[in-house]
């Protein structure tokens, strides 16, 4: 039995990565894009998942990412 990892380590770094506030925040609070300031927003939650939805999308259905175990 072989399980397909791929979906699961790609949702989790961009988890990581699009954390608002962690690398950058999207709008920002006084500007459009800050970077590493640790503030989140409702806003700013919301367009990073629709970013998170988006790229995970890609990267699942379109590329075909999969690492099987």
């Amino acid at each position: 039995m072989s399980s397909d990892w791929g979906p699961i380590v790609v949702a989790v770094i961009l988890f990581i990565v699009l954390s608002p506030g962690l690398l950058f925040q999207l709008p920002a609070r006084t500007r459009v894009v800050e970077f590493g300031n640790m503030y989140t927003s409702g806003i700013s939650i919301l367009v990073h998942s629709i970013i998170f939805f988006l790229i995970l999308t890609i990267l699942i259905i379109a590329v075909g990412v999969h690492i099987h175990a």
